[in-house]
């Protein structure tokens, strides 16, 4: 007998049963400034000082990292020897250097294992250079590793685990050696990137920058971007962009989504989820499938074979429930009560939706993750 029974939860965010007025933001809330951003730093390192809990043997890198280290430092190891050492694990260093920042300031560091480490608790990171996409160093990071997760095993193999203890954070752990090049202050015009794209959003950041600083400073480009001018003195320039903080901007209306996770089946509706008339109906089936052979076996003397008769009885059970009809430009209120009536589980739910969407009776995106 095949049956699915899965726990059903309906987790909803930004939910509103009814539109709000638009309300005003702040534009830096809205909108990304071109050339002011973080960059991704990454590292290759070691840590050392594991209790036993480093990268075993069979991890070959580890050693390899090791005995080029330590080379460094004027001690060889013969060659074909396995230092065989326990308490070291290789480890990747992740970071992100926030905009503008320079040299000698500091940023937390990511730590996460490579090989097979049980944990990197109690764990020093060894000084690691860490650079950019174009290969240049950038930052320097060394400290202790916090682990947040917990490992424990006993002696007949049974094991207890609290969230991960392979991966842990230096704070400030990486001291910044270089400030990373930027052209924001050398382009003659700044350009605005809307974070949800919306000629509507984009309409009225223009209006809104038009009124503060006189008509013709900004221009739209598309449904994006939006191109404003600015003074090109870096003084001038960073008091611009201070004004430009203060301005409040009413967002303009983007496409609501329905969020569905098929791993923890959470499915999450936003704001202005409405539907079209539309009329649904969900079953579920039940397939039960039953062996009985039958053996026929011939008397000890008759000189006959014993013979296996194979009979599978298949029963198709189908419940039958009522079909639900939407009226034209339903809440989320009537879209969530009906399907709870239906008594779905998150695949039903997504079913559902994916057939609504089809049928263009949903004015919605899916995003399926």
């Amino acid at each position: 007998m095949t049956s699915f029974v899965r726990p059903f939860k309906l987790f909803l965010a930004a939910v509103a049963l009814w539109q709000l007025p638009a309300q005003a933001v702040p534009l830096m809330d809205l909108v990304d400034v071109e050339g002011i951003r973080g960059n991704q730093l990454i590292g290759y390192g070691l840590v050392v000082g594991l209790d036993g809990t480093g990268d075993k043997n069979q991890v070959k890198f580890t050693s390899q990292s090791v005995a080029n280290m330590i080379k460094q430092f004027g001690v060889n190891l013969p060659p074909n020897v396995d230092p065989k050492l326990k308490n070291v694990a290789a480890v990747t260093i992740t970071a992100t250097v926030p905009p503008s920042y320079s040299a000698g300031q500091t940023v937390d560091v990511t730590v996460s294992s490579l090989g097979d480490a049980k944990s990197l608790r109690g764990g020093q990171l060894l000084m690691t250079p860490l650079q950019g996409v174009d290969g240049e160093i950038y930052a320097l990071a060394q400290g202790a590793v916090i682990v947040g997760g917990v490992n424990a095993e006993g002696a007949d193999g049974s094991k207890v685990s609290i969230n991960t203890s392979n991966s842990g954070l230096i704070p400030n752990g990486a001291t910044v050696e270089r400030m990373i090049p930027s052209d924001f202050t050398e382009r003659p015009d700044v350009m605005l990137n809307v974070r949800q794209p919306s000629f509507q959003t984009v309409t009225r950041v223009v209006d809104a920058v038009d009124a503060y600083f006189g008509k013709g400073t900004a221009t739209a480009l598309n449904a994006t971007k939006v191109s404003i001018r600015a003074p090109i003195t870096s003084t001038q320039r960073m008091s611009f962009m201070a004004m430009l903080e203060r301005l409040e901007v009413e967002e303009g209306r983007t496409r609501p989504k329905v969020v569905f996770n098929s791993r923890t089946g959470t499915v999450v509706v936003g704001q202005g989820v409405r539907v079209k008339a539309a009329a649904v109906a969900h079953g579920s089936l039940t397939v039960t499938i039953s062996e009985q052979p039958q053996v026929s076996q011939p008397n000890a003397f008759a000189g006959g074979e014993t013979v296996v008769t194979p009979q599978s009885q298949v029963a198709i059970e189908q419940d039958r429930k009522a079909m639900f009809k939407w009226p034209e430009g339903a809440s989320l209120e009537s879209i969530i009560s009906t399907i709870n009536s239906l008594g779905a589980t998150p695949d039903d739910v997504m079913s559902i939706l994916q057939s609504l969407e089809r049928a263009g009776a949903l004015n919605a995106e899916l995003i399926v993750m």
